[in-house]
């Protein structure tokens, strides 16, 4: 879900609105944001995101996990707008690794599925879930022992042959005639829960095209999908699953010129579509982010210039993106310093000297407080002492840089 605002929130074409059953990351995210919708597990689920299409006049959901995918395009018609996926036969083969190994084991190599524990004869062995997602419920098994144990706690796990090799993510398209428009390996370097948290795109991915084309003429695919495989012993690509939606890390083909999102939003309302790729090597690397939120309102921010606004030589960038948030949002911007040298010169320097609407420029120790009278404000300043009297005097919200650089207004 985060990755789809990524890809979309510039367009001028879409207006975004989130939405889940748990509060999580994504209200921060998203502008438009609707929090408490029943579990797709609950009975009103259905009834529930009908309401909302109708309140909201939504031309089109794009749902970003697995079960649901398969849940809301069943349900399409009901819902009265488009879902953005493949049709639902193919999103419920994708859903079950069973059901899309049967499927694909005539076209490209599956692994070795064992039925029974007494059928494994060469260990170890790897159980995951037939239906799940990340490495929930996943175990490598060294023996009988330890396969009957793990089954205990997951009945329905597989029992598949061990894959020692590296693993790669096949991040693809499909447009709405099911033709295979892109598809672009990537390896799979680092891995926390389940998800590729540093991956890097590959310059040749013809074996992995072709696995591409055998996969989307068996499977009816439309818009983002994707594969992931892992290498045998004998340094061959073995399927690991398949889903129809794009990937969280698709995003290192985005930096390349790849919005599978965009993509799929065209194919789904089929307008015409043209990809062109730049041919540059990307690396990505995903960490948890971190935003604020805070329960205040000002109008006015006053802010300081010397290592503050400016560290350095260099404008602060992550503080300048706050401040035209603040524009954005009718906030004025007064520049509030003790800058010992010329104001004038430096501003026009760093190209910034018509982005204040007030500069109030300090002598002879005048204290910055006797310069704030608007209670509706807040005071940006690296000394501490600064903010300490002003917090004090003013009795306003007072922020270091780093503070402020990921708050939310």
């Amino acid at each position: 879900g985060l990755e789809i605002y990524r890809s979309l929130c510039f367009s001028t074409h879409v207006e975004l609105i989130g939405a889940s059953s748990v509060n999580d990351h994504g209200r921060f995210v998203y502008q438009k944001y609707i929090g408490d919708i029943p579990f797709s597990t609950h009975p009103n689920f259905i009834n529930a995101i009908k309401d909302i299409v109708r309140q909201y006049s939504i031309d089109a959901v794009y749902p970003a996990m697995d079960s649901v995918i398969d849940l809301l395009k069943k349900n399409e018609d009901e819902i009265g707008c488009k879902i953005i996926a493949s049709p639902s036969i193919t999103t419920n083969i994708c859903l079950s690794k069973k059901k899309t190994y049967e499927v694909l084991q005539n076209a490209i190599r599956t692994p070795m599925l064992y039925l029974s524990a007494d059928e494994v004869e060469t260990f170890p062995v790897f159980l995951k879930p037939d239906i799940g997602y990340g490495s929930r419920g996943v175990a490598k098994a060294e023996n009988k022992l330890q396969i009957l144990s793990h089954q205990e706690k997951h009945p329905n796990c597989l029992i598949l042959e061990f894959l020692p090799g590296d693993e790669y993510t096949i991040d693809c398209f499909s447009d709405s005639q099911r033709n295979l428009r892109f598809a672009g390996a990537r390896q799979r370097r680092r891995i926390m829960n389940g998800i590729s948290v540093n991956t890097a795109t590959l310059s040749n991915s013809k074996e992995y095209w072709e696995m591409a084309e055998k996969i989307n003429n068996a499977l009816d695919l439309e818009g983002a999908w994707f594969f992931q495989v892992k290498i045998d012993a004998d340094g061959e690509p073995v399927l690991l699953e398949v889903a129809s939606r794009l990937g969280g890390s698709s995003a290192v083909y985005r930096a390349q010129g790849i919005n599978f999102a965009l993509l799929s939003i065209y194919s789904a309302f089929a307008l015409p579509i043209t990809i062109m790729p730049n041919h540059f090597e990307v690396e990505l690397d995903r960490a948890l982010n971190v935003c604020f939120k805070a329960n205040i309102n000002f109008n006015n921010v006053y802010i300081d210039y010397d290592d503050t606004l400016l560290i350095g030589n260099n404008v602060n960038s992550s503080l300048m993106r706050f401040l035209f948030d603040c524009l954005n949002k009718n906030k004025k911007i007064i520049l509030i310093t003790r800058h010992a040298g010329n104001l004038n010169e430096s501003l026009k320097k760093h190209r910034i000297s018509e982005f204040f609407h007030e500069i109030i420029h300090l002598k002879n120790g005048e204290k910055k407080s006797d310069y704030i009278p608007h209670n509706d404000s807040i005071f940006i300043d690296d000394s501490f002492a600064e903010r300490s009297d002003v917090i004090q005097k003013c009795g306003i919200p007072v922020f270091s840089p780093d503070m402020v650089s990921d708050l939310i207004i």
